[in-house]
């Protein structure tokens, strides 16, 4: 297995393959879900504490009319920001974060 400084260094990062490229995001409960299990398997891969340190963000056509919704869901941890990375709205979506 992994140590836990190489888990330290693990960032997951999920997007549906429809989304890819849509401007579509998965619905809340979709990306909850799967942000879930990912950090479940983390759990039986590493133990809890590694689970709750695992970062697991989105990037599923997050914009700045989604971000508050997603980035509340309790197992995501972050974006993965793409073409709305080059829009005056990024830093709405950063400030949505921090």
């Amino acid at each position: 297995g992994l140590s836990a400084s190489q888990w330290e260094r693990i960032v997951v990062a999920y997007e549906p393959v429809w989304a890819i490229g849509t401007g579509q995001a998965a619905a809340p409960d979709q990306i909850e879900a799967v942000h879930s299990a990912v950090r479940e398997w983390a759990a039986e891969a590493g133990g809890q504490a590694i689970a709750d340190g695992l970062r697991i963000i989105y990037g599923g056509s997050v914009k700045e009319a989604n971000a508050a919704d997603i980035i509340a869901l309790p197992d995501v941890d972050g974006f993965l920001v793409g073409s709305a990375s080059l829009t005056p709205a990024f830093a709405n979506i950063v400030s949505t974060v921090v």
